[in-house]
């Protein structure tokens, strides 16, 4: 395909569908536009988009597609203003907002105008943020939410998926309200769990000094989501609030069921409890890519001598395997391991795994 693309938002999201187009239809023109000026600088001269548009305007006007990738509640502000502008009949408008009920209900104001949008997630992420952060394989092999209402022609969904087609991607597409409820379940309402576990410590830590200190490891491990953007997430938990409500609801009835089986000291229903949780767990897809970014954790274990660190990221860099972090365990309960090296893809850390052992006799094991 051939065309103006104008990407509104140039973080990570933003970024890396730029790139994707840019591959897969190098004959289009990438135009983007950023509210923080130095990032749409940053893009331009990391080769992510051709041009910087000043304004949202002057991007827009000529776009054969708009992508908006921009937080859930500036991109309701953002259709209203496309909404005023003399758009290209035929531009197609899509964003990539974790909630789609109400940003579609938005969009209205561009369908008046006989506009096509065409609600989008694409349900992908990193631990490192901006344009910098920005690459072609973010989204391979991940699901792409696609949301058009009714009445959008199907000849549409499928110029935006050919248009989308170098991110790899699993499209789906489902309605507004289906996508707000699966997401609010496997997404949105985990972050509230894992935000409430950290808030709870945080209170206890004030009595028990040393709580913070055994909250190393393990712990950060399972409540790692609650480190994201509180911006994001507020903005995220008001769009949804109707339905993480109703699941609130149902997460108390679960905990008053469990506190229940703790008075009666049921032990033959708490085995259960956790056996049927485990079985459910472990037979969730492994390889699949989900709501929530996954963390490709390698542990080794290593002597406590001086420059081990350094000897170990020695082995890395000599194979060209980038890491994403790295940390010590202070405690190990339950983990194998002492050295903790995450990585951005499965393939990476299967690599480092093989590099360490070739180059030493650490023992290594992967995050499950």
């Amino acid at each position: 395909m051939k065309g103006r693309v104008f990407v509104i938002g140039l973080g990570l999201i933003g970024g890396s569908l730029a790139l994707c187009i840019k591959k897969e239809h190098p004959d289009s023109k990438i135009v983007g536009f950023d509210i923080n000026y130095e990032q749409a600088r940053l893009a331009k001269m990391l080769g992510v988009i051709d041009e910087i548009a000043h304004s949202i305007q002057d991007g827009a006007i000529e776009a054969d597609l708009i992508i908006i990738a921009a937080p859930v509640t500036e991109t309701k502000e953002i259709i209203q203003l496309l909404a005023e502008l003399p758009l290209n009949p035929e531009v197609i408008v899509t964003d990539t907002g974790s909630t789609k009920r109400k940003i579609v209900e938005s969009s209205l104001s561009l369908e008046k105008r006989g506009i096509t949008f065409i609600g989008g997630h694409p349900m992908a992420g990193s631990h490192k943020s901006g344009v910098s952060a920005a690459k072609e394989i973010l989204f391979e092999n991940a699901f792409y939410l696609l949301t058009p209402v009714d009445y959008v022609d199907s000849a549409k969904v499928a110029a935006l998926k050919e248009w989308l087609i170098g991110t790899h991607a699993k499209f789906l597409t489902i309605s507004p309200e289906t996508h707000d409820y699966l997401t609010g379940i496997v997404s949105h309402f985990p972050h509230i769990i894992a935000a409430s576990i950290v808030r709870q410590t945080e209170r206890l830590s004030e009595s028990e000094s040393l709580i913070p200190r055994l909250a190393a490891g393990g712990f950060r491990d399972i409540t790692r989501i609650a480190s994201s953007s509180p911006k994001m997430w507020k903005d995220i938990l008001i769009h949804n609030r109707e339905i993480l409500i109703e699941l609130l609801n149902q997460w108390l009835q679960e905990m008053n069921e469990v506190k229940a089986l703790l008075e009666q000291e049921n032990s033959s229903a708490i085995f259960n409890y956790f056996d049927q949780a485990k079985q459910f767990r472990d037979g969730l897809p492994q390889k699949e890519k989900g709501a929530i970014p996954s963390f490709y954790d390698l542990y080794v274990d290593v002597p406590d001598y001086p420059g081990v660190i350094s000897e170990i990221t020695g082995y890395l860099a000599k194979e060209k395997i980038s890491i994403t972090n790295i940390r010590i365990l202070e405690t190990r309960e339950d983990i194998n391991g002492v050295l903790v090296i995450s990585f951005q893809t499965e393939e990476d850390r299967q690599r480092a795994e093989s590099c360490i052992g070739s180059y030493s006799s650490y023992a290594t094991s992967v995050g499950t």
